[in-house]
């Protein structure tokens, strides 16, 4: 017996993508691909987003603010959006802001955690080595195009690409002349077989601090990258990715909400530099780049976030009416809704379907899959905006993998839900802990 498709799947998903986001989901976590597969109630963004993309790509820049509560599938959006972006051959980074490893007000290092995320449709994090080999390959294959020098002349094949490259670095040396040094001296040193001044460069242009003074001194840079000099080096970056081609640059700066925890001058700080790089994107000054930042309605909308800096409110102000339906997704904020009992139900669905075993669908059916959902609310005090995560992990660990092992195994008669304190998270044990149905605890 063959499973059905069910309506919005894609039409086929390999064998390894099938394995790798029923893994991911059997540990509840967010797959890391395939999204698109489980993409429920995402198709109202689609145009609207597909239309910023090709902004972006035109050599453009977009800004958005997501807005959800917790378990409304803020991660989850920003995930599919990348692999959106990175099928048009965009480069994507997902940075964590936190108050500790990674503070909004210091750009340095929310510079240094994108690189280290960098990734691409054929390279995973950290993909900047690739992108500068790639950079330089491009640089030698337009010399070689242009039909002025042969490739069997050596010395004037290098010539001619040194021209080239300065004049494509033409308008980064005048904002930040230290990251085009570094460039032309990581080429120099590849070109030479030099591999540990060219790793020096290549973590300098990172942003990594403590790089080794040999190899700053071999492309004449000083010092580490400091919080004013890091947006002139993703303006650089931006160059670089674009001219080995990817076309833009996907970053996402994830738990923006964190802000409302910090002290009130790192804050200030924070919300400012926010501000500081909203302006930036909304001039132009990043071409190529499509910023997107995630948030609850208490970071947008209360004293502690966004309403604290009135220009930065203004700049994100959205009138969002009472049903979401009517919400504009070419506002600058969007709105995630959470989910519904039957959007549980939907992507519960696609699971089963994404499982491929022709031993489920009689035993584990629709009406099982709604059984499933009520129970899981239930356990979290009737909030389903936090269910997904819970739902999927209990769907595939506890029922698919069961029913696809023992034949005779039936989920209605051997199977009763258990939820764990231990196993969820803050948000979903303080949801579950106002319901009326205790959790079974260790």
């Amino acid at each position: 017996m063959t499973v059905p498709t069910p309506p919005g799947s894609p039409p086929e998903i390999s064998p390894r993508r099938r394995r790798d986001i029923i893994d991911a989901l059997r540990r509840g976590a967010v797959p890391a691909n395939g999204l698109d597969a489980l993409a429920v109630g995402l198709d109202r963004f689609a145009a609207a987003i597909d239309d910023d993309l090709d902004r972006v790509a035109g050599g453009g820049s977009v800004f958005k603010a997501v807005r959800g509560e917790y378990g409304a599938g803020k991660t989850f959006f920003a995930r599919w959006l990348a692999e959106r972006a990175k099928r048009r051959s965009f480069a994507a980074a997902e940075v964590q802001i936190s108050e500790l490893e990674t503070p909004l007000h210091r750009m340095e290092t929310v510079y240094r955690r994108l690189v280290e995320h960098l990734n691409t449709e054929q390279f995973a994090a950290s993909a900047l080595r690739p992108v500068l080999d790639g950079w330089i390959f491009a640089l030698e294959e337009d010399v070689l195009a242009s039909g002025t020098v042969s490739e069997s002349d050596r010395d004037g094949l290098d010539r001619a690409v040194s021209d080239l490259l300065e004049r494509r670095l033409a308008e980064i040396s005048r904002s930040t002349p230290g990251f085009a040094a570094a460039l032309r001296g990581y080429r120099t040193a590849t070109a030479v077989g030099d591999q540990p001044t060219a790793d020096g460069l290549a973590a300098w242009l990172a942003g990594q601090p403590h790089v080794a003074a040999a190899a700053r001194r071999a492309a004449g840079v000083k010092g580490d990258l400091d919080h004013f000099a890091a947006l002139s080096f993703l303006r650089g970056l931006l160059t670089v990715l674009r001219d080995s081609g990817h076309p833009g640059l996907l970053l996402v700066l994830d738990e923006v909400e964190t802000l409302q925890r910090v002290r009130s001058d790192s804050r200030d700080k924070a919300l400012n530099a926010l501000r500081q790089l909203v302006d930036d994107v909304h001039a132009g000054r990043f071409p190529g780049l499509f910023l997107v930042i995630t948030g609850t309605p208490a970071f947008y909308d209360g004293p502690q976030g966004v309403q604290r800096l009135a220009p930065l409110a203004q700049r994100l102000a959205t009138d969002f009416g009472g049903d979401p339906r009517w919400d504009n997704p070419r506002a600058v904020q969007l709105r995630l809704p959470g989910f519904t009992v039957p959007a549980l139900v939907e992507l519960g669905v696609r699971v089963r379907h994404i499982y491929g075993s022709d031993r489920l669908a009689d035993r584990v059916d629709d009406a099982y899959l709604t059984e499933l959902a009520d129970a899981v609310t239930g356990r979290l005090g009737g909030t389903v905006g936090v269910a997904p995560r819970i739902y999927l992990k209990k769907l595939v660990a506890d029922v698919l993998d069961r029913a696809d092992q023992f034949t005779d195994w039936d989920p209605r008669q051997h199977y009763q839900l258990t939820v764990r304190s231990d196993e969820l998270t803050p948000v979903e044990r303080n949801a579950a802990s106002a319901g009326e149905v205790p959790l079974d605890l260790p």
